[in-house]
């Protein structure tokens, strides 16, 4: 069976540092930060105070106070980013058959907010159960993928992917597959996360995996830098169209970039921290460059997984040398994190959409907050503070989660005159 080609014709975004693909990757190559002390609710208790929180959105202006009733926020977060996608590719009624446009979206955390809300209430009503009869609906994991469907009329493959912050890369490397395989003319694939509460801060926390940098929450992110101190958890959702490549041609689509590749992998070492050298990384870079039929020395641009964590942000570039050898110094690599912060199961495809963007305007977005080398990371072209106008034909985008799990995405630049 002859494998299809895989395009990507729609973007939409709802990120720290905006609330559309546009303003967000202005936001990017500017270098700016969307950390900022939390205002959710009172952290003044906690070690960390600080997150990249969503800025100016305000759900009312999307859904009335009958559908809020059924949504968590990690749900409204899709929902709007997959709007947006929709109406950029161009997809209507008349030019996609509904019964093989899917959705397959990713979360780590899902309905956590809500979770947590009913918990408490339950807790501070003097053990009187009574819990909303939409909250199972609103907490579990696949339900976003549901709605998406629902609200579209969407009926080909529908479900969830949950990689931990993996999550959504994992989505779009799943529905690339399917619609190689013909199960699919286009599909909704991405990912949102909503956990800029008090289980969220309090959790990941108490694991030391945040920065505690909160009188200074702009330059807290600081991937690869010596002094990093952990992520700045961020919020947000990031929504891909993934369509057939003949069937966008038939209708005119425009194209943003092409995925030919995909690489999976376990590191298979422990539950948080990720392999020292970065074996199962280098597993699925090699894959996802493998399978494009391309060259190692092709790779232009990476946007690392890069969280500003002690241990991850020396692995990964131990894994990059590792796998492209004297090339890696010639690969333009980033962290869109230093920017967003990480956004957990969103991370994959807003960093997805990012790729794809420094593919199609040849600009890749800075690393920011980089103050002091660590000795211990291998000096690449981090693209530090500043970003690059060069040339991005073929990039990679890495996300990894706890548990061990890693996904490489691979996008090319599209053009229709070579066909």
């Amino acid at each position: 069976m002859e494998l299809k080609r895989v395009v990507v014709t729609g973007l939409g975004a709802l990120t720290p540092v905006g609330n559309n693909v546009a303003d967000t990757w202005q936001a990017l190559v500017a270098g700016v930060s969307g950390a900022g002390p939390i205002t959710h609710f009172d952290a003044s208790n906690f070690k960390c105070r600080i997150a990249a929180e969503l800025k100016g959105f305000d759900a009312a202006q999307y859904f009335d106070r009958k559908e809020m009733r059924l949504f968590d926020g990690y749900t409204v977060y899709g929902l709007v980013s997959v709007d947006e996608a929709i109406r950029d590719a161009g997809l209507t009624d008349e030019n996609i058959d509904k019964s093989r446009f899917g959705v397959i979206w990713g979360s780590g955390m899902g309905g956590v907010t809500s979770l947590q809300d009913e918990i408490i209430e339950y807790g501070a009503s003097g053990r009187v159960p009574r819990f909303s009869p939409y909250w199972v609906p609103k907490v579990i994991i696949d339900i976003c993928a549901g709605q998406i469907a629902i609200r579209h009329g969407l009926r080909g493959p529908n479900y969830c992917t949950a990689a931990a912050c993996a999550s959504s890369a994992a989505a779009i490397s799943d529905a690339y597959n399917l619609i190689r395989l013909g199960k699919a003319d286009a599909m909704i694939a991405g990912g949102s996360e909503c956990a800029v509460i008090e289980a969220g801060i309090g959790g990941f926390g108490n694991m030391r995996a945040l920065s505690t940098r909160n009188d200074d929450p702009q330059t807290a992110s600081r991937p690869f830098d010596r002094d990093r101190d952990g992520f700045v958890l961020g919020e947000g959702a990031g929504a891909l169209v993934v369509e057939e490549m003949e069937h966008a041609l038939r209708r005119g689509a425009k194209i943003y970039a092409e995925i030919t590749g995909s690489g999976l992998s376990a590191d298979a070492y422990h539950i948080t921290a990720s392999h020292p050298e970065g074996l199962g990384v280098i597993d699925a870079m090699r894959q996802a460059v493998a399978e494009s039929g391309m060259n190692l020395d092709d790779v232009d641009h990476i946007n690392t997984h890069g969280t500003s964590t002690p241990i991850g942000d020396i692995s990964e570039p131990k894994a990059i040398v590792g796998l492209f050898g004297e090339h890696a110094k010639h690969i333009a690599i980033n962290s869109t994190k230093s920017m967003t912060g990480h956004l957990l199961g969103a991370a994959g495809a807003v960093e997805a959409i990012a790729t794809i963007l420094a593919i199609c305007h040849g600009i890749v977005p800075p690393t920011i907050n980089h103050f002091n080398d660590d000795p211990e990371i291998p000096q690449l072209d981090f693209t530090f503070n500043h970003a690059r106008k060069c040339d991005v034909n073929f990039a990679l985008s890495n996300a990894f989660g706890f548990g061990g799990h890693n996904v490489c995405l691979a996008f090319r630049k599209f053009d229709k005159n070579a066909l």
